[in-house]
C-alpha cells in the first residue's frame, strides 16, 4: 500500500458523504494528485458497469468521474442490491457472490473482509491518496462486531476518519457528540476531525456550535459547509431524493414524463438528464398516486425484483392507469425490468429474484422473459431503429426475453445485434439499455418525438461543471490541507 488514505464516515445516512468525497476528489485532482475513491460496502440498486466488466454503486462511479479515473470493481468491492425489505443480492468485486437476509449477512460480512482489503490495496498501488466513504452511521454499535463498512474497516486498514454531520436535518451537535459518546474508545480514537455539512443561513451563527463540538469530542473542526443548490445537478443518492426533486409542476414545460416509483427501482439516474431539460416536466409518481393523465410518456424503470415490483405496480392500480394512458394516445417505454413487465409472462424458475415461479405480466408486448443466473454487464452504442438517432448506454440485467414483438426491435447495436421491442403502432416500447437519455442526441430525439423542444446543453458537461463547482465550494469551506495532513 503506497497511497495515503482518509475515510469519511457519517452520523447517519444522507448526510452528504458521497458528494463530499466526489467534491474533494475533484479538488485534489485539480491540485495535481492522483485520487482513487473507495467504499468498502455499499447498499444500492443504482449501479454502474465498470471498465473491468463488473458493477459498482453509481455513487462511486460519480466519485471516479470526479477523480478522472476509469471505473474499477475495486472502488466498491461489496455491493448489496436489496431485493426485499430484509434481503439482498451480494456483489463482490463486481460479480454476483450470493444472497443473504439482513441477519444472515451479519455473519457473512467477515468472509468478505479479505476481498475488501485486497481491493483497497489494489487501488492504493495506483494512487497518491484514497478517499474512503463509510456507509450509514458510524454509531451503529449494534452492528460493530462484524463491521466492514465503517470502524471495522478503518481499524483493519489503519485509516484515519473524518466524521460528517448534517446540520440541515437538525440535531447536529447531539449527532456528533453522541457518536463520540457511544463509540468504543479505540474506534473513537480513529476520528481525527469533523465536518458540518449543509449549513443554511449565516454561518457565523454556528461558530459557537463548532467550538462546542470540538471541545466535547477533542476532534478538529475541519469545515462548516454551506448548502450548495448546484449539488442537485448531480445524481441523486437514492430514490427518495429523486422523488423529492421531481414531483412535477415545471412552469412552461410542454412534455410531461411520468415514472412510477417502484419499491425496488434500479438505476434511477436514467432520468436525471430528462429532468434537466427545460421543456420536460419529470414526475416521479409515488405509491398511492395515479399516473398523471396529461403525461406524454410513461416510463417503467429498471427493477431489482421485477416480479415483486410488478405486483406493486398492479396493487397501486398503475396497470389500469397505463391502459387508460395508451387509450388517450400516450406512449410507454419499459427499461430493463420495466421492459420485462410489459410482456406476457415473467418466469423465475431458479428463484433468482425471489421465490421460484411464473407470473402473468402486463401483456402489452408479445414477449416472454425467463430470469437466468447469468448477468449481462456491458457498455453499448448504436442507433434507434425508429429514427436512426445514435445512442450510448449500458446493459445490466439478468433474464432472456423472446417473442414475436422482438421482430420489431427498438435499437440496433454497433456490432449488429438488436435489442428491445416495439408494438406495431410504435406506442409501446421496451429495451434492456440503461442510460439512453444521457446521450444528448438520443434524448433530443425522444423530446422532439414527444412534441417538445430539446435544449442544446450537454448532460456530460453539466455534470462536469457541477463537480467543478462542488470542488471550488469545498476549497472555500473545508480545511483540505488539514485533511491531507491527517491522511496516512
Amino acid at each position: 500500500m503506497t497511497a495515503r488514505a482518509i475515510m469519511f464516515q457519517g452520523t447517519g445516512s444522507n448526510v452528504g458523504k458521497s458528494l463530499m468525497v466526489a467534491g474533494l476528489a475533484r479538488a485534489l485532482v485539480r491540485r495535481g494528485l492522483k485520487v482513487a475513491p473507495f467504499k468498502p460496502q455499499n447498499m444500492s440498486n443504482n449501479a454502474a458497469v465498470t471498465a473491468d466488466g463488473g458493477e459498482i454503486g453509481r455513487a462511486q462511479a460519480l466519485q471516479a468521474r470526479a477523480a478522472r479515473m476509469r471505473l474499477s470493481v475495486h472502488m466498491n468491492p461489496v455491493l448489496l442490491k436489496p431485493q426485499s425489505e430484509t434481503g439482498a443480492q451480494i456483489i463482490v468485486q463486481g460479480r454476483i457472490w450470493g444472497q443473504a437476509g439482513a441477519r444472515e449477512f451479519q455473519t457473512v460480512k467477515q468472509q468478505l473482509m479479505g476481498a475488501v482489503l485486497d481491493s483497497f490495496a489494489t487501488l492504493g498501488a495506483e494512487a497518491d491518496i484514497v478517499l474512503v466513504e463509510g456507509a450509514g452511521s458510524a454509531s451503529e454499535i449494534n452492528l460493530r462486531a462484524n463491521d466492514i463498512a465503517n470502524m471495522g474497516f478503518a481499524r483493519a486498514a489503519n485509516v484515519p476518519v473524518v466524521l460528517v454531520g448534517d446540520i440541515d436535518r437538525g440535531g447536529v451537535i447531539a449527532s456528533l457528540v453522541g457518536t463520540k459518546a457511544v463509540l468504543d474508545p479505540n474506534d473513537a480514537g480513529t476520528i481525527q476531525g469533523f465536518i458540518v455539512n449543509k449549513m443554511r443561513g449565516d454561518p457565523t451563527l454556528f461558530a459557537d456550535g463548532m467550538r462546542e463540538i470540538a471541545a466535547r469530542t477533542g476532534w478538529a473542526p475541519l469545515g462548516l459547509v454551506p448548502f450548495l443548490p448546484q449539488a442537485a445537478r448531480l445524481p441523486a443518492e437514492d430514490a427518495l431524493d429523486l422523488a423529492e426533486r421531481h414531483s412535477g409542476g415545471r412552469p412552461g414545460a410542454r412534455v410531461r414524463i411520468a415514472v412510477p416509483l417502484l419499491p425496488r427501482i434500479a438505476n434511477f439516474d436514467d432520468f436525471d438528464p430528462l429532468a434537466a431539460e427545460p421543456d420536460v416536466d419529470l414526475v416521479m409518481v409515488k405509491p398511492g398516486e395515479p399516473l398523471p393523465a396529461d403525461a406524454r410518456l410513461v416510463v417503467l424503470p429498471g427493477s431489482k425484483a421485477t416480479i415483486a415490483d410488478l405486483e406493486a405496480l398492479i396493487a397501486n392500480g398503475w396497470d389500469a392507469d397505463l391502459k387508460a394512458h395508451l387509450r388517450r394516445g400516450g406512449q410507454v417505454l419499459g427499461i430493463c425490468g420495466g421492459f420485462q413487465m410489459l410482456g406476457r409472462t415473467i418466469a423465475d424458475p431458479d428463484g433468482i429474484e425471489g421465490p421460484p415461479g411464473e407470473v402473468q405480466a402486463l401483456g402489452l408486448l408479445e414477449v416472454d422473459t425467463v430470469l437466468t443466473g447469468d448477468k449481462t454487464l456491458r457498455e453499448v452504442e448504436g442507433r434507434s431503429d425508429s429514427d436512426d438517432s445514435p445512442f450510448r448506454g449500458y446493459e445490466m440485467h439478468v433474464g432472456r426475453t423472446t417473442g414475436p414483438a422482438m421482430s420489431l426491435p427498438l435499437l440496433t447495436f454497433a456490432d449488429g445485434r438488436v435489442d428491445g421491442a416495439r408494438s406495431p403502432d410504435g406506442t409501446i416500447m421496451g429495451t434492456y439499455v440503461h442510460g439512453l437519455f444521457g446521450d444528448d442526441e438520443q434524448r433530443a430525439a425522444w423530446i422532439r418525438r414527444l412534441g417538445g423542444s430539446p435544449s442544446n446543453h450537454s448532460h456530460d458537461q453539466e455534470v462536469e461543471d457541477a463537480l467543478d463547482t462542488l470542488a471550488a465550494h469545498l476549497e472555500r469551506h473545508v480545511d483540505i490541507d488539514g485533511i491531507l495532513t491527517r491522511a496516512r
